[in-house]
Order: structure tokens, then sequence, then C-alpha cells
């Protein structure tokens, strides 16, 4: 769940500032995206047991934010305040159709991890109350 979160963070970020623009290539925001890693965690808590085929506890962190190297968008736009000295505006790197295709998707598996959660919540609260 934290690692979408900070996908969707990310996403938002990337979709606020769409449309800044910029005097120049250096300056200018570039595309954000969370890199994932899968993590294995021994349900015993002895990371050397495990054996190779053993996926006992699986989960994902994120390792770092990246920036996109896309190509940026260089708009020939003369009478805008921030154009350069041959009439270019800079723009983000960002797709804003595929960044709201992040979005639904991160906020989708969000979603199913906590109805996951609440599904093993009830799971164990029936099992606990078996025995009565």
């Amino acid at each position: 769940m934290n690692a979408q979160s900070v996908r969707l963070n990310t996403t938002a970020s990337n979709i606020a500032n769409a449309e800044s623009a910029s005097s120049s290539a250096e300056t200018v925001y570039r595309g954000r995206h969370a890199v994932f890693a899968a993590s294995y965690n021994n349900m015993l808590g002895h990371p050397d047991t495990r054996s190779a085929g053993d996926q006992s506890s699986v989960g994902v962190s994120v390792l770092g934010i990246v920036e996109s190297d896309a190509p940026l968008q260089m708009r020939y736009e003369p009478n805008h305040p921030l154009a350069d000295e041959k009439g270019y505006v800079y723009y983000p790197n960002v797709n804003v159709v595929e960044e709201m295709t992040n979005m639904i998707s991160a906020s989708r598996s969000f979603q199913v991890n906590v109805e996951v959660m609440n599904t093993t919540k009830q799971m164990v609260q029936r099992v606990l109350t078996l025995g009565q």
C-alpha cells in the first residue's frame, strides 16, 4: 500500500506540472516515476533459511524515484513571456493520458490491497469466535 501511495503522489505531481512552462531545457520539470522491487520476507524472520522457491511473504518496496528521459516538448511561442531568444518555450515530458492511466492503476491496486486487508481482518475475527 505504501508503494502505491508513492506512485499516486508522483503521478499527481506529474499531472500538476504537465503544463508548466520554462525558458530553458535545464530548468523545465521532468516527469518522475517510482521504481519498485519485489521483496521476499520469510515468515519466521530468518532470511537465510528461505529456500529458493519459498515466497512465503511477498511485498513491494520503492527503490527510488527517477526522472523520465523522454524528450521535452519545445513549442514555438515567440509572444510567451518565457520564450527563449529563438522563440521556443519548454514544456515537461509528461503525457497526461499516460499519467491518468497510471493514477487509475495505482488507485485500484491500493483499493484491492485495502480489501484484502479487510477480508483478512474479518477472517481472523471469525476464527477467534469459533472457540466460543
